[in-house]
């Protein structure tokens, strides 16, 4: 390894320290900040962004390349404001709830230091969210974001300590790595002063952050069936399907990868998403492409990640018209053998045609097995029976009716909540199954009082019942001191002269 190679190294492992380390004693001093305060501060850095949201999707479209600039913008915007909506009534200090039934208050209490690791795909709205959300539980945030966007999250991450910062909040409570490398964001990691791993990137970086014996709310690849029934409202799942999947050029991991079709709808809705802006690829086009997209491991070719079809035709030689929004690849199967049967975050979308919802259903769970295990699924249908059936059946824990795959998923068309990492829950290998969001980072103290007596057989002495004294009652011990003692006391010595007399 060369001196410069090590200099990197060294100076990314010691800004991660020095980061970390900060965040905590920062923390600290913001640990006991009232609801009023914390809230001041999200308001303020929610406004910094939505000002900034513009600029910062055209750096984000800049520096990666990927998507459009106006669709990131949009992101950035749900990011903030979005989930601030959905989380501004959310009691995160002090006293959270009072049971008055079973006597127990409720608390709030920080994780602690935040490890946010941010992706390419999404680099500005990730930070926007991660560190609202942590800000809000009164945690701190350092961000480590992926070194192909690290110019454009450092800038959203400055837009929101510069804001809150105005607002009151620590210096040092939320900061961004600049010296990047993958030495410095495993010490991020691993170090001692971070308390929980936020993984939202690659399947590598995802499971190292569950390796590191810290908690960590991690994300799955999305593969994302979309199942359109023969009772479906044709024209309007053919434009949503076509408008979600061009949507930030499908950099949204629950946008949709394959679609299935009813056999008796099928060229029907073949022909609307054509007018839609569909352009179906020949068999030899989607081979040519594939061969191109994919490594042979499977993993996608950065450089084909977030593209327009007009770009990609030009890659692979095809002819691809302005209007074309997504390209559409007929695939006769699931798995290595078919590899566009994969989770692909980029303008080309999956073709199949089943028959009957039971059929759709198998091939569902097969595409879902395939990389997107406990990610999400989209289903348009008008048949109560058939979208029950793919919610009980599938393994996903997001099931998606007649919407939007990819806006859908985020909460952004549906009623889940806003987010911008979603869990795929245990059998996509992460702890939850959520939308995460501002309950996942935090803690929760309960002050429990008692509502029920112990069993006598508990408060004996070992346990044994027979020919030992019977325990003081629960109101005896506690009555109050005037003229009580003195009861209490020559109850105790009653009792001790019977043990000392047998």
């Amino acid at each position: 390894m060369s001196a410069n190679a090590m200099d990197a190294d060294l100076r990314s492992i010691q800004q991660a320290r020095d980061l970390a380390v900060a965040a905590r004693g920062a923390m600290r001093s913001f640990q006991f900040a009232s609801q009023s305060q914390v809230d001041r501060i999200c308001e303020a850095m929610v406004a910094a962004a939505m000002r900034e949201a513009a600029r910062l999707g055209e750096l984000a479209h800049e520096e990666t390349g990927f998507g459009y600039a106006p669709h990131k913008q949009l992101k950035n915007e749900f990011a903030a404001q979005g989930v601030w909506d959905s989380i501004r009534d959310v009691p995160t200090c002090g006293v959270l709830r009072r049971d008055e039934k079973n006597k127990i208050v409720e608390i709030g209490w920080p994780v602690g230091v935040l490890c946010a690791l941010t992706p390419s795909t999404n680099p500005t709205s990730t930070a926007i969210f991660k560190i609202l959300i942590g800000v809000k539980a009164r945690n701190a945030v350092v961000v480590a974001p992926h070194p192909s966007a690290k110019r454009c999250t450092a800038e959203a991450v400055r837009v929101m300590v510069e804001a809150g910062e105005a607002a009151g909040m620590p210096k040092g409570l939320v900061s961004c790595m600049t010296e990047l490398t993958i030495q410095g964001t495993n010490e991020l990691m691993n170090h001692y002063a971070t308390s929980m791993i936020l993984a939202t990137g690659g399947p590598g970086m995802v499971k190292a952050a569950h390796s590191c014996g810290k908690p960590a709310l991690g994300v799955g690849p999305g593969n994302v069936p979309a199942y359109v029934d023969r009772s479906a409202h044709i024209v309007r799942a053919a434009k949503m399907i076509v408008e979600s999947k061009s949507f930030d050029c499908s950099t949204i991991c629950a946008t949709e990868q394959v679609v299935i079709a009813d056999r008796p709808i099928a060229e029907r809705l073949k022909s609307e998403m054509q007018a839609a802006g569909a352009q179906w690829l020949t068999r030899d086009e989607a081979d040519r492409l594939a061969a191109m997209m994919f490594r042979p491991n499977g993993m996608m070719i950065a450089e084909f990640v977030g593209r327009t079809p007009q770009e990609l035709g030009r890659k692979a030689g095809i002819a691809v018209p302005e209007s074309t929004r997504i390209l559409v690849a007929e695939i006769d199967g699931v798995g290595p053998d078919h590899p566009l049967s994969r989770e692909k975050l980029t303008s080309v979308l999956g073709w199949m045609v089943e028959d009957g919802w039971k059929a759709g259903c198998d091939r569902a769970i097969q595409l879902l097995t395939f990389g997107g295990d406990g990610h999400s699924i989209v289903i348009h249908s008008r048949d109560e029976e058939s979208i029950m059936a793919f919610g009980i059946e599938k393994p996903a824990f997001r099931v998606l009716v007649n919407t939007w795959g990819s806006l859908g998923g985020v909460g952004y068309t549906t009623g889940l909540r806003p987010s911008m990492t979603l869990a795929p829950g245990g059998i996509g290998g992460a702890s939850v199954s959520d939308n995460i969001t501002v309950e996942h980072v935090l803690n929760v103290k309960r002050v429990a009082y008692q509502v029920r007596q112990a069993p006598e057989v508990a408060r004996a002495h070992r346990g044994l019942m027979d020919g030992t004294p019977a325990p003081l009652e629960d109101d005896e011990v506690l009555e109050s001191s005037d003229g009580a003692d003195s009861a209490l006391i020559e109850k105790l010595v009653r009792q001790i002269l019977t043990e000392l007399g047998k």
